[in-house]
């Protein structure tokens, strides 16, 4: 078998993109202390909306080979060399947004049987042996159907694999505390005058805000983990307008929202020492996770 870092994080996200804004800093963080960090997208986001006017030709399966590329350049940026896509490039379609037609196609991901796609990802749970797993909660952060399902797809995944000989000691859901995302737009709402962007979006937009109580792990991003995320954030250019100064961003909305360097996480399987960890690895050694 080959032999791997001691420390092994896998992030399993819904479209390319959402790695970047929603982990971005804590992977490049992990990945230059030499962690080895696994991210698995779902799809390849075909049904995204595309900001630059001269790329909005691409649509379909265009747009989501386009969108690998993307990926391939932020991932680059991050310093992360193991990505994949959940079956294979393509091998599970974007869904839409929820209530779409989109949502029937019997190609795309909010379609797929949960168990067989979690027995894809619990292969590569089994090869890299990820002592963290980072996904969505059981609302995907904000009720994207891709994003319930790949919430979904891993945590069966993690049962599966712990059947088989792998049990992740620490699973984490994305989070960020209600008064971090107030304070956040608060400052946004003084300095929209002075950004490429007219309107602010609400904290109400922001996937994953929770009350401040539920978030267990707070990782500090800031310095050249903060630079490499705006980085990956920009190589997403099809989905993602990062403003000069790196403190906000805007979707395909054109909504301004702040760009976090310090990102938050609940910890939902696993143990904490009853204070809020500044480690997603905090309590374990190089040996946990054997079944």
């Amino acid at each position: 078998m080959t032999e791997l870092p001691a420390r092994r994080l896998l992030l399993v996200h819904a479209h390319p993109d959402d790695e970047s804004i929603n982990n971005g800093a804590t992977m490049a963080r992990y990945a230059a202390e030499g962690a080895h960090v696994t991210l698995v997208t779902c799809t390849l986001g075909e049904r995204g909306e595309v900001i630059p006017p001269h790329l909005r030709e691409l649509t379909g399966a265009a747009l989501g080979e386009h969108r690998r590329g993307e990926l391939a350049a932020a991932m680059a940026a991050l310093g992360v060399t193991d990505f994949r896509q959940l079956g294979g490039p393509g091998r599970y379609g974007d869904s839409g947004m929820m209530g779409l037609s989109d949502n029937d196609d019997p190609a795309c991901f909010w379609q797929a049987d949960v168990d067989a796609a979690a027995a894809t990802l619990a292969e590569v749970i089994l090869e890299v042996r990820p002592q963290v797993l980072v996904t969505y909660d059981d609302d995907g952060g904000y009720g994207h159907p891709d994003h319930v399902q790949a919430h979904r797809v891993a945590m069966r995944a993690a049962d599966l694999a712990g059947a088989a000989g792998w049990r992740i000691p620490k699973v984490y859901w994305n989070r960020v505390p209600r008064s971090v995302a107030d304070d956040a737009f608060a400052r946004l709402r003084d300095e929209l005058p002075a950004l490429p962007f007219t309107r602010s979006a609400a904290v109400s937009d922001v996937p994953g805000v929770v009350d401040d109580g539920r978030v267990t792990t707070a990782i500090d991003g800031t310095g050249p983990p903060a630079a490499a995320k705006a980085a990956a954030m920009r190589a997403h250019a099809t989905q993602v307008e990062v403003a000069p100064g790196d403190r906000y961003f805007a979707l395909s909305n054109e909504l301004a929202q702040p760009l976090f360097t310090t990102e938050y996480y609940e910890l939902v399987r696993g143990e904490t020492a009853g204070k809020r960890e500044d480690d997603l690895f905090a309590g374990l050694d190089d040996t946990a996770g054997a079944a």
